[in-house]
């Protein structure tokens, strides 16, 4: 890979601040960091929780390399501050967390309305 797209790429996971603005202006993508922290906002809670459902309920492709190294899908969990799975199990954990964390939104959602 050259030396621009390693830039593109935080090599613990995730994108570069120049990759997020790379794919804006290649693509029109709006793309932001993950949500490391806690999640405690509906904003918070709902792109978290679409991550990790969608990442990690069907993951597409392998957990580790050959080597036993994480492979780029696995570091995303570390860019979204989660730990790092390493099993098939641990990637299903997330995805759950991922869902319990969209019902929250939503529940959150339902009580902004009626209040």
């Amino acid at each position: 890979m050259d030396a621009k797209k390693q830039k593109l790429k935080d090599p613990k996971g995730g994108l570069t601040a120049a990759g997020r603005a790379y794919f804006k202006k290649t693509e029109g993508a709006n793309l932001k960091p993950g949500v490391k922290g806690k999640a405690d906002t509906v904003e918070k809670q709902k792109r978290k929780g679409s991550f990790l459902t969608r990442m990690f309920t069907h993951p597409r492709g392998p957990l580790k390399t050959k080597d036993g190294e994480p492979t780029r899908l696995a570091l995303s969990a570390r860019a979204w501050g989660e730990p790092v799975p390493k099993t098939l199990a641990a990637a299903k954990k997330l995805a759950e967390k991922g869902r319990r964390l969209l019902e929250k939104a939503r529940n959150g959602q339902r009580r902004a309305k009626t209040a």
